[in-house]
């Protein structure tokens, strides 16, 4: 049933969003401009992980210090917190399309900064005014969108933004190589971002506000012309008396001298109702990153390499598959969003993320206890690049872990014939990288030879298929549709802020928690918080597929996670 009626559908589907296109290609007009916001805001994200290679070999500076990188990579996420909660201030108080022009402006801004960046602190700069054009766009594109769509198909249509972010993550490995020869490289990479926004920033222009928003600012007849756009003619007087009905009865519950954004925040918490939605909105952002996403998406090329491939060039063109295999669970979710439910979804989607993080702590586990023995007579060869700590020690029972785990710098230097023999622990510089690639060996910094190798590969993929359709779009479909109006736009900003806080975490501490517990305890660790993710879900998350606004709140407010079945009786009903 569309949004604002008393009925829902049980079994909506995928081809239901294909009729409508057709029949009211106005609404995929508006889905795919504001969808846009989701490609910038996948390819910001994204493009850093190649730009910042060339960025090095520019820079000395960036090259010699570890916090430089970490800070140009990290910052736009921090800019994100920030943008996510201006945008949920703005959202409500000038609207979700301006909102989008605000956002557009800050990308294009940001990715021009770039461009001409003369110093690391210029790029740094560039990187938090693109911070805050993602942060407002990864809550106002999928709030503007579910606004403007009819319920039976919002849920398709709120995926197909969170198919552009996961397509804007992949064109950015795509022009990453296509600019890897060009004068300028790393400029052109973080530049061609200005292209997206200015298309967006021009399409928007052409485009209504939100109909709910005008509605809500007694825009009445500006509102009802947009919903005839949108809605069959026969559903539309429907429409309408719902969605007035559903504003006067929140214009009447609400504090007329609520402006404080301190006190609105409070009054949201102190609404029973708003609170449950929060509870699960927050919570699910959370747990979209802490079950380890970002470990994969901002050091998948790291994760390749510990797992024993030692080439940059491998480790980055496997990266590539990784994010078509995320664009790919993304159009799984489209499909299956609208048919199996927002519940049934996510937890299919954390079954699988369980037992492919189970599955990669065991496999590095294997990698680690078979890794190659350093033999002292390869080591020799080398003459006195030897690693400082092997030969201090005369250790006669290190492998290639040990040698990598050294207090000192070392790396090591496969066998010439047969990657698994016994090869050489050396101190790790450039003379001896170079000295072990002329004797066409291979070396490694950051994992060791392996024949599991394959196998962590199979894993991360596996790991991407199951997180996509479910934890990758859903928590940003549940939050567009379990707020209140009134709350909505405060409420979106607050749970997009707890998901670039998470953000900010993970990606922070993944590398020092693989020093800490190694690769193999760090994996089970994500596994335990997926196990924890799932009880999360299944107590807390209500189910809101094809409903209507009004009916999730209703919901809400009588303690349930799914809609009452007109056939069964209240104490049968599932809670």
């Amino acid at each position: 049933m569309v949004e604002g009626g008393i009925q829902r559908i049980d079994q909506t589907e995928f081809k239901d969003c294909l009729k409508l296109i057709f029949r009211q290609p106005y609404v995929l007009r508006l889905a795919f401009s504001a969808g846009i916001g989701g490609l910038l805001f996948g390819y910001d994200t994204g493009v850093i992980s190649g730009a910042l290679l060339y960025i090095r070999d520019e820079f000395r500076e960036v090259d010699q210090k570890t916090i430089l990188q970490e800070t140009i990579v990290s910052m736009a996420s921090v800019g994100a917190i920030f943008g996510a909660a201006a945008g949920g201030y703005l959202n409500d108080r000038i609207g979700r399309r301006l909102s989008i022009l605000i956002a557009d402006c800050l990308f294009f801004i940001g990715a021009i900064i770039m461009a001409v960046a003369w110093t690391p602190g210029i790029i740094i700069l560039g990187r938090v005014f693109v911070g805050l054009g993602v942060g407002m766009a990864s809550m106002t594109a999928p709030l503007y969108i579910s606004e403007a769509s009819p319920a039976r198909i919002r849920g398709a249509l709120v995926s197909m933004n969170g198919l552009l972010i996961t397509g804007g993550q992949f064109l950015a490995y795509l022009i990453n190589l296509a600019f890897t020869k060009a004068h300028g490289t790393w400029r052109w990479m973080l530049g061609v971002a200005a292209l997206p926004a200015l298309l967006q920033f021009i399409l928007m222009l052409s485009l209504p506000e939100s109909p709910r928003w005008l509605y809500r600012k007694g825009r009445t007849e500006e509102a009802e012309n947009i919903l005839a756009k949108i809605y069959p003619s026969h559903e539309l007087d429907r429409e309408i008396v719902a969605l007035g009905e559903s504003v006067e009865s929140e214009v009447v519950e609400e504090d007329p001298n609520k402006e404080n954004i301190i006190t609105r925040v409070r009054q949201a918490w102190g609404n029973p109702v708003v609170r449950r939605g929060l509870y699960a909105g927050v919570g699910l952002q959370i747990a979209q990153q802490f079950v380890g996403i970002n470990t994969v998406m901002y050091y998948s090329p790291t994760i390749v390499q510990l797992a024993g491939f030692a080439s940059n060039k491998t480790a980055l063109a496997l990266s590539l598959i990784t994010s078509a295999l995320n664009t790919v669970g993304t159009v799984i979710s489209i499909f299956f969003v609208d048919r199996s439910g927002r519940r049934k979804l996510l937890f299919y989607s954390l079954i699988g993320i369980i037992v492919c993080l189970a599955l990669l702590g065991g496999i590095f586990i294997g990698v680690a206890k078979h890794s190659p023995a350093v033999s002292q007579v390869e080591t020799a060869h080398f003459g006195n690049l030897t690693c400082p700590d092997y030969q201090v020690n005369q250790a006669t029972s290190w492998n290639c872990m040990k040698c990598l785990k050294t207090t000192t710098d070392c790396g090591f230097c496969s066998h010439a014939g047969d990657l698994l023999l016994p090869g050489a622990c050396l101190a790790s510089n450039p003379t001896t990288k170079n000295a072990c690639h002329g004797e066409h060996r291979s070396w490694y910094t950051r994992g060791c030879p392996s024949n599991f190798g394959w196998l962590a590969l199979i894993g991360l993929a596996l790991y991407i298929i199951s997180y996509a359709p479910g934890m990758g779009t859903l928590p940003w479909v549940i939050n567009s549709e379990i707020y209140p109006l009134r709350y909505r736009g405060l409420c979106g900003g607050m749970a997009a802020v707890a998901n670039w806080i998470a953000n900010v975490i993970v990606t922070l501490t993944f590398l020092s928690l693989t020093e800490a517990l190694g690769v193999a305890g760090t994996f089970l660790l994500y596994c335990g918080v997926a196990c924890l993710c799932f009880i999360f879900v299944y107590h807390v998350v209500p189910e809101t597929k094809g409903l209507p606004f009004e009916e999730v709140e209703k919901m809400l407010a009588a303690k349930r996670l799914k809609p009452v079945d007109p056939g069964v009786s209240d104490e049968h009903q599932i809670t």
